[in-house]
C-alpha cells in the first residue's frame, strides 16, 4: 500500500466550502480510481487554511499514472483547485511499521 500525502493551503475564509468540496470530490471522484483504498482529510489548528489530505493507493502507479493521467483527475482538480492558494505539495510513502 502507498500513502499519498498532499499538503494543501487554501485561500482564507474558504474553509467550509473547501471542506464540503474535498469530501464530496474524494468520495465520489477519486473513489472511482483503480487502486483507491480510502482517504483522510485533516485541518490545521495553528494554520486553519492548511489541510493534509491522505489517500491510500494499492500502488504508486495507481496514483501517478492511473489517476493523474485520467479524466477523473481533471474533474477532481476542477472542483478543489479553485480553493488552492498555492499548488499542493505531494509526496508518497510506504509503511515501515504499524501499531496494533
Amino acid at each position: 500500500m502507498i500513502l499519498e500525502l498532499a499538503d494543501i493551503r487554501i485561500h482564507p475564509g474558504q474553509n467550509a466550502a473547501f471542506e464540503a468540496a474535498i469530501a464530496s470530490a474524494a468520495s465520489t471522484i477519486i473513489a472511482q480510481a483503480k487502486g483507491f483504498q480510502g482517504y483522510k482529510v485533516n485541518k490545521g489548528i495553528e494554520s486553519p487554511e492548511r489541510y493534509v489530505l491522505q489517500i491510500f493507493w494499492d500502488t504508486l502507479e495507481d496514483h501517478t499514472v492511473g489517476f493523474r493521467q485520467s479524466a477523473l483527475f481533471t474533474e477532481w482538480r476542477g472542483i478543489v483547485g479553485p480553493f488552492f492558494a498555492a499548488p499542493p505539495v505531494v509526496e508518497h510513502f510506504t509503511l515501515v511499521t504499524k501499531s496494533a
